[in-house]
């Protein structure tokens, strides 16, 4: 057995008689289980250019709603090439017409920026309303309201 320090911030400090190891592997194991039951959210990134017809613009955003439905962050990045590096307005409306598709179901973490050939945002999912169940009075059927009027 051993004098173990429980609480030093206490006034006095708090201790405790036990077996330290035991002590130990009890924290370790907690400690794992905790860390275990995490969740990582993965960032998954959708590369635009900035002339993305309109077909391929809405399968992307079909991935990237896939993505935020299933809890991951998505990276949407317009990438330009060349000369194309002079109209970076074209990948600014390119990133706002994603961020307003998304709006419903996504929240913009970092507005975009730009880094080397990328202008990119970070996209996270929207946290989950909790819906609760309205209660709806039942009403009665015309048929049951003739029969109450009849018996009046």
């Amino acid at each position: 057995m051993d004098l173990v320090e429980v609480d030093p911030r206490g006034d006095p400090p708090v201790c405790k008689i036990m077996n330290y190891g035991k002590h130990k592997y009890e924290t370790s194991k907690k400690f794992q289980g905790a860390k275990k039951s995490q969740v990582k959210a993965s960032v998954k990134e959708v590369k635009f250019r900035p002339r993305t017809e309109r077909h391929d613009f809405d399968f992307k955003i079909k991935h990237i709603t896939r993505f935020l439905t299933s809890g991951h962050k998505v990276k949407v990045s317009v990438w330009f090439r060349g000369r194309e590096k002079l109209h970076v307005e074209q990948g600014n409306e390119l990133l706002d017409r994603v961020i307003e598709e998304i709006g419903d179901i996504a929240v913009v973490n970092e507005k975009p920026k730009f880094e080397g050939r990328n202008l990119s945002a970070i996209l996270s999912p929207r946290k989950k309303a909790k819906i609760k169940k309205a209660e709806v009075p039942v009403e009665e059927s015309p048929v049951e309201a003739e029969k109450i009027e009849d018996a009046s």
